[in-house]
């Protein structure tokens, strides 16, 4: 129950009687790896463009099967990496880049739901363009040789608004969502049929020559078949076979349900699926929902999951006779409009994943499960040579290995003279010991909590625990704060760039009645019912009658009445006499989600009157939804002249609703672009007319993340977690293809006060690159290769130290270089008793203007400054646009 305490009454005598205006304004809060085409064999990719696509093949078309031990794509079982990457949290503009780093991360696959709610916004109309062009996404896919999971649903949870179900099918008479329910089974196979017909219609399935290998019907629908009795499993059995008669050419999964018919794949979604196995021994084992990071709510730390552990679930999955993993995400993006799941999810869905937000690479978790796919891959043809169970070797009480190999193998000695196909994996799950196992002849050390890989069972590849890839520090961290203090609400601690403008315009919000669409009506209605999802506000307005007996009442017990609410959803304005009491109270999974909805639910009362309460619940209320700017499109260049703007004054910082709006100019360059707005309170923000989402500079609690985060052990997503005293989200993208050069609109509606004169401009690009390699680390990946009869083999060389910048970039300056025994770790190197004096020189002619470079790690690079001592390289480099190259520092 929410309770709100009323202003004090005035001290004046009052008239006999007065007549309290309430509103009650409802928000809702949130309503070298090998290739794809290269491994498959068979399969060739035959044309190499066409992303907007002339109905054209992408492939020789091919057919999708699968056995109990894999997927089959042309008639050859496949080891499959998928990434997670939802096409409307991006623009299309960018789908390119982002589909691009995924294949060259090491994916095979591109994994995306199906967002209903984008693609049927009434009933019967249908949107397929802007960042909702599913087929121009896919064929894009298609040309990178990437092949294309399609999780239909339509149901999709994901966070998303409603959890991707349009608000007009809670209307249709008799409808209950996600049971045996017939006006709801009638909506859902019209949508499904509808999105199948355009795949096929685009001649995208695999078959067809196109990229769809794997689509998804329902959605974690085990999780809550149980609520609806019998009519959840005819419904779950109906959805089935609804899918299979489309006739569609490729499997269908439902993930996190057990009891899926035989046709039906059924897969695992957790953090951890290596102990999983599928319903039936004619299914293989899938990993749908990988989860790499975690999503973050408002009031809320920020989720983090260790590269290394990652690394390690993965390994794991693939060790015990796992053959298609999906990263969720492997690029998260960005909750665009009022697309955010509910109730509290916030705009960024960046979820810690590979890719950022941004779309730049997040170092070291991309390139280190990079290195993890490209030893899977040296893996694959000995995982699916392998028709029953590997070998199973225990190598200690919490070590084990599995060996894949196309014969049996004796693992007391070296198979180096064998001939035979052979990988094996190595698994120390101990999270706390280091331990030296004796296998083919030969000891090998595993970390706590790690895999090691063998693509030959000789020599190590790759270990989960043994990160070998650079750590990259942006110029504006994901969750970096902007307030100084949670104390200090309106102290802005800026990281480098200006403040966005000096000029601001306001403009007051009405509350209340407006005008266009209010109206009566007797008791509480819900508010989804009322509003449609067209706004996120609807005001319900009623007075009250307060007595001289009352006021005398209150003065003399020294108490104040109270508005108490039974239940809110999701948060409240509570207005009385114009002066704002703040309460705060589309969520997008559960079961019966129709019947959930939004607004006030049970009793609305005020209390502590001198003769008792008074109920509002069945009163007469006026409805007003939406708000008169956001219906006037003031946000928007071309109406302007909707609203009375005038120059702000101090004071309108503190007024709740109020509109804001200034011009400014695009930062130069090319980077993404990063919103400051920790200076405001909550509400929406619009940038040329398009709604980057809604912003809420809440405070996260002091407590829950630890000061250093250990990868061991397993993982929950309140384990690592940072930004705690913080606001939740500070910065928000700006996509470059919304802005111009110059006279770029921004208007911002804000809920409760805040300062727009501290918002503040950045681009985000990777500014700090940083590596430490031993030189007894593993051989670069690239110096692996296949024998004639695929089996893996190595060309020894020395460790490589590898740097990059973001594209478009070079490395201007080199930090930190030390050959030797340095310390410390990124932005916190120092110089050991042992230093080769050469390495800054040495590293800098590598380096420096260049946007990559790699550096081996070995005596014959840098001499031997300390003999019998191992030796490492750590480096610290600062990335530039090429026009800001610097000269190298010479003080080390």
């Amino acid at each position: 129950m929410a309770a709100a305490s009323l202003p004090p009454p005035s001290r004046w005598p009052p008239p006999p009687l007065r007549l309290l205006p309430l509103v009650l304004l409802g928000c809702l809060a949130a309503s070298a790896p090998l290739r794809a085409a290269e491994a498959a064999g068979v399969l060739r990719q035959v044309v190499a463009g066409g992303g907007d696509g002339d109905g054209g093949a992408f492939f020789e078309p091919f057919n999708v099967t699968y056995d109990h031990r894999a997927v089959i794509l042309g008639g050859k079982r496949r080891m499959l990496v998928s990434a997670g990457l939802h096409y409307p949290r991006a623009t299309p503009e960018m789908w390119p880049s982002l589909i691009a780093k995924c294949k060259e991360g090491g994916a095979d696959v591109i994994e995306t739901y199906i967002f209903w709610n984008g693609h049927e916004p009434a009933k019967g109309q249908y949107y397929f363009e802007g960042r909702f062009d599913i087929v121009k996404f896919a064929k894009l896919v298609a040309a990178e040789g990437l092949f294309l999971f399609l999780r239909i649903g339509p149901y999709a949870c994901a966070e998303w608004n409603f959890g991707g179900f349009p608000v007009w099918l809670r209307d249709i008479p008799g409808i209950e969502f996600r049971t045996d329910n017939e006006p709801y089974k009638a909506e859902m196979q019209s949508f499904v049929t509808k999105i199948v017909n355009i795949m096929k219609e685009e001649k995208l399935y695999s078959w067809q020559g196109g990229p769809i290998i794997l689509q998804q019907i329902e959605n974690e629908y085990g999780n809550i078949q149980d609520r609806y009795g019998q009519a959840g499993k005819r419904y779950m059995l109906w959805a089935a076979q609804m899918a299979l008669a489309l006739d569609t050419g490729v499997p269908w999964v439902m993930c996190r349900q057990t009891d899926a018919p035989e046709q039906i794949l059924d897969t695992c979604n957790a953090f951890y699926c290596d102990g999983f196995k599928p319903n039936s021994y004619n299914k293989p084992t899938i990993w749908t929902e990988d989860w790499d990071g975690w999503y973050a709510d408002w009031g809320e730390p920020l989720p983090h999951r260790p590269a290394q552990d990652s690394a390690f679930a993965v390994a794991r999955f693939y060790q015990r006779g796992g053959s298609l993993q999906n990263y969720y995400m492997y690029f998260g993006g960005t909750n665009f409009e009022r697309t955010a799941g509910g109730p509290r999810q916030i705009t960024s869905y960046d979820y810690d994943a590979p890719i950022d937000e941004y779309g730049i690479l997040r170092q070291p978790k991309w390139g280190h499960l990079k290195d993890l796919h490209a030893a899977i891959k040296l893996c694959e043809p000995a995982l699916i040579a392998v028709d029953g169970s590997p070998q199973y070797v225990k190598l200690g009480p919490m070590q084990e290995a599995h060996v894949y190999s196309s014969g049996k193998i004796h693992t007391n000695g070296s198979i180096s003279e064998n001939g035979q196909i052979c990988s094996a994996f190595l698994a120390n799950i101990d999270e706390h010991k280091y331990v030296s196992v004796w296998i083919f002849g030969k000891s090998y050390s595993l970390p706590p909590w790690s895999v090691s890989i063998l693509p030959d069972c000789e020599n190590v590849a790759f270990n989960t625990a043994r990160v070998g890839t650079q750590t990259s520090v942006f110029t504006v961290e994901s969750g970096s704060p902007s307030y100084s203090s949670r104390h200090k609400p309106r102290t802005l601690s800026l990281i480098g760039g200006p403040y966005l403008s000096s000029t601001w315009w306001t403009s007051k919000e009405p509350i209340g009645k407006w005008g266009e669409g209010s109206f009566a009506a007797q008791g509480i209605l819900e508010h989804l019912n009322v509003t449609k999802d067209i706004s996120d506000y609807l005001s319900y307005t009623m007075s009250v009658n307060i007595s001289d007996e009352d006021v005398t009442y209150w003065n003399s017990k020294g108490v104040l009445p109270s508005l108490t609410i039974d239940q809110i959803r999701d948060v409240a304005r509570v207005f009385v006499n114009g002066k704002l009491a703040e309460i705060v109270g589309l969520q997008n999974y559960g079961a019966f989600l129709e019947k959930d909805g939004a607004g006030f639910r049970g009793q609305v009362k005020l209390t502590g009157l001198s003769n008792g309460d008074i109920d509002f619940t069945n009163s007469l209320w006026t409805y007003q939804i939406g708000l008169k700017g956001e219906f006037s499109r003031i946000y928007s260049p071309e109406n302007q002249g909707y609203a009375k703007w005038s120059s702000m004054q101090n004071d309108d910082t503190q007024t709740p609703f109020t509109w804001f709006k200034t011009m400014f100019d695009a930062p130069e360059g090319n980077d993404p672009v990063a919103i400051g707005l920790g200076s405001m309170g909550k509400g929406q923000a619009w940038v040329n007319g398009h709604l980057i989402g809604r912003y809420w500079s809440i405070v996260a609690p002091e407590s829950g993340c630890p000061s250093s985060c250990n990868y061991a052990g397993t993982y929950g997503d309140s384990k690592c977690r940072s930004n705690c005293g913080m606001a939740t989200q500070s910065w928000y993208h700006i996509p470059r293809e919304w802005l111009q050069e110059s006279g770029n609109l921004l208007v911002l509606l804000e809920e409760t006060g805040g300062d727009p004169s501290q918002i503040s401009l950045q681009v985000h690009y990777t500014k700090t690159i940083c590596s430490k390699i031993s030189e007894t680390y593993y051989p670069p990946l690239s110096s692996w290769s296949r024998a004639s009869n695929s089996r893996a083999t190595l060309n020894t060389v020395a460790p490589e130290l590898h740097l990059q910048c973001d594209e478009g970039h070079v490395i201007s300056k080199i930090i930190f270089a030390s050959y030797g025994t340095p310390s410390g770790g990124c932005q916190n190197f120092s110089v050991g008793n042992c230093h080769a004096s050469t390495t800054l020189d040495l590293v800098t002619e590598a380096c420096v203007g260049n946007n990559k470079c790699s550096i081996s790690v070995t005596n014959d690079v840098f001499g031997d400054p300390c003999r019998k001592v191992v030796k490492d390289l750590a480096v610290e480099a600062e990335c530039s646009p090429p026009l800001a190259t610097e000269e190298p520092r010479d003080d080390m």
